[in-house]
């Protein structure tokens, strides 16, 4: 046997089903397989193409889509391929297309229907796997699945996870994984400082099989070296609340397939890749995941439209508005984020670091299907307008542009990055923030508040925290901050006549409807926008904003509930509207008529427009209004 087919052999012999093949039937495999390397972006097989062969991945990743372009797994070095074809006799149900490069071992027809004969590990192996893959695909079409949308973090991560020093040997690093059974190992370093940029919990790295196998095996590594020198410094981390479809899209997006999961400073668990591809997931949302492999603004079109498109199923299925706004907000941000490299791709590496933020809706993560896009950016102080002034304009209208033929409009008021007004750097985003917060003037304000619903999705999103760690705390000890803030809020008055009877627009496109936005949604979000930074919070959704402020006493426990119970039905209704208006052909908007709603969901409306008055009508008592003009 040559040196290659013992390699072979040796590989096949960690692999299920091979690992329990008799020692001479293993012996002679490496002979009866040839092998195929495949480039990333091409396809190992296509859904409706005929297939021979069952693929063993050697190396590389090769991801599984169902003939509508639904991702349905992951598969690694070890995993199989194709083998469904074979059973069925049937064209293949799936597309494979890999992710990297990557060495394949092909087993044909023959070789693989003498093994299934011969060896009942085989035949099981293959048959399981086959039943198991058709589970997974009729869970994602089914429209019963459950919960998947609710599924958080914490649900799916593997609790304890298992840890080393830096110091510690390769060596023993791959022994204390291989003795736990675990296919990565987090490197703790307790004398670590947050202040030195280390997580609060110690946490200095992460080391993957995969990671063993790139960088010790195939370098050459002497393994006695500390596990520090070929760990991946600082690992994302995720918290435990985070939503199982959120930390899917961050990981396919990035190409993680370990994520570590903390909470207040202390290290819960780890997240893997595999244990989110096998939960339960009609939710199209899901195949948001592709928009990686997408380079064309058409494709990622069609798949922002598929997620719009799904709001309609979601609310069917019980699923309340934070869910959905979330889902819709990850969407938007994963398109934004695509575009973003798809731009650097085609503009060359950015001369200066920057941060792409979104604001508003988006910034709050409560889009609706009518939300516009809003978006800014900030530049590292070393930006030069004559050297780099042109990289970012340009970099902006391709990604501004680019929403919007995905299906996310224009700002009418021009609050996008390509408005040379909103590209600044970190100094000057802070002077102009300072001055919003301690001088603010009306005008200025109007259209300003809605940066301070600032988050950064791309780039060097520290400074975006700088940014908001600068500002924050000086808006809680501004009062004339507040004042406007609250006559802002006061102005957006709801629907509601003198005997709480619906006021409809009366003129103009909308003319006999309710605008649910403009005396709604968007009045409470601009109190509980008040309440938050008043009291110096940095929250910014307006859920989370309303319970932080209630707790820290800038709102009663009582208004802030009633305010989060106007909002959230105002918010239902409103994106039923928007989905039925979107089902019909329609371009989704905020204004409803009232015939849409029965008599009793009128009388909830009625008592949320009521809840927004009583509220608003409380502002002038806390804050001083009279005071400005």
């Amino acid at each position: 046997m040559t040196v290659e087919l013992e390699e072979i052999r040796d590989f096949l012999a960690g692999c299920a089903p091979f690992s329990d093949l008799p020692v001479e039937a293993l012996n002679a495999l490496p002979g009866r397989l040839t092998m195929r390397y495949v480039r990333r972006g091409d396809d190992v097989l296509a859904a409706g193409r005929a297939n021979d062969d069952v693929f063993l991945i050697r190396s590389g990743l090769v991801d599984v889509f169902d003939a509508s372009g639904t991702l349905l797994d992951r598969r690694d070095a070890g995993d199989h391929l194709g083998y469904s074809t074979l059973l069925s006799r049937e064209p293949s149900l799936y597309t494979m297309t890999a992710v990297e490069d990557a060495v394949l071992l092909v087993m044909h027809r023959d070789v693989w229907a003498d093994l299934m004969e011969r060896h009942e590990c085989v035949a099981r192996y293959y048959g399981g796997e086959n039943a198991r893959i058709r589970a997974v695909a009729s869970s994602l079409r089914s429209t019963a699945a459950g919960d998947a949308l609710r599924t958080r973090v914490a649900d799916l991560m593997a609790p304890d996870p298992v840890t080393a020093g830096p110091a510690t040997p390769i060596r023993e690093a791959a022994a204390i994984m291989t003795e736990r059974g675990v296919s990565s190992l987090l490197i703790v370093d307790p004398a670590a400082a947050p202040a030195d940029g280390a997580h609060p919990s110690g946490l200095v790295g992460i080391i993957t099989d995969r990671d063993l196998r790139r960088r010790v095996i195939v370098a050459g590594v002497d393994t006695s070296r500390p596990v520090s020198e070929v760990m991946t410094p600082d690992p994302e981390v995720l918290a435990p609340e985070v939503l199982a479809f959120e930390a899917m899209l961050l990981m396919a997006e990035r190409g993680y397939h370990h994520l570590p999961v903390a909470d207040a400073g202390e290290l819960r668990g780890m997240l893997v890749i595999g244990d989110l591809m096998r939960t339960l997931h009609t939710d199209p949302v899901y195949a948001t995941a592709a928009l990686s492999r997408k380079a064309s603004i058409t494709e990622i079109a069609e798949i922002a439209a598929n997620a719009r498109r799904t709001v309609g199923t979601f609310i069917d299925r019980g699923f309340g508005p934070d869910e959905i706004s979330r889902l819709l907000t990850a969407n938007a941000d994963a398109v934004a984020r695509r575009l973003l490299v798809l731009a650097e791709e085609s503009l060359g590496e950015p001369p200066v670091p920057y941060a792409f933020v979104v604001l508003g809706s988006q910034g709050r993560r409560e889009m609706g299907l009518a939300s516009d896009q809003d978006n800014a950016l900030i530049l590292d102080d070393a930006y030069d307008e004559a050297a780099h002034g042109r990289y970012f304009a340009d970099l902006a209208e391709f990604v501004c542009a680019g929403l919007a033929d995905c299906g996310y409009p224009l700002c009418p008021g021009d609050m996008m990055a390509t408005n040379p007004a909103w590209r600044m750097t970190e100094s000057a985003w802070e002077t102009t923030f300072h001055q919003w917060v301690t001088a603010p003037e009306p005008d200025a304000l109007l259209h300003a508040q809605t940066f301070f619903d600032i988050r950064g999705i791309h780039g060097a999103t520290a400074l975006v925290d700088a940014l908001r760690g600068s500002y924050v705390p000086i808006a809680a000890n501004s009062p004339r901050l507040h004042a406007h803030l609250a006559k802002l809020a006061a102005h957006r008055e709801p629907p509601l006549g003198v005997f709480r009877g619906l006021v409809l627009e009366k003129d103009g496109e909308h003319a006999n409807t309710l605008d649910l936005k403009k005396g709604g949604t968007a009045a409470v979000v601009q109190m509980a926008r008040l309440f938050a930074l008043a009291a110096g919070l940095p929250q910014l959704g307006t859920r989370e904003r309303l319970i932080a402020a209630a707790g820290a006493g800038s709102v009663s426990r009582r208004g802030a509930a009633d305010l989060g119970d106007a909002y959230e039905f105002l918010t239902t209704v409103l994106l039923e509207h928007q989905a039925h208006t979107a089902a019909a052909g329609a371009e989704p908007d905020n204004h409803l008529h009232p015939r849409e709603l029965s008599k009793l969901e009128r009388q909830h409306l009625r008592d949320a427009f009521g809840v927004v008055r009583r509220m608003q009508q409380g502002l002038a008592a806390k804050y001083p209004i009279h005071t400005i003009g």
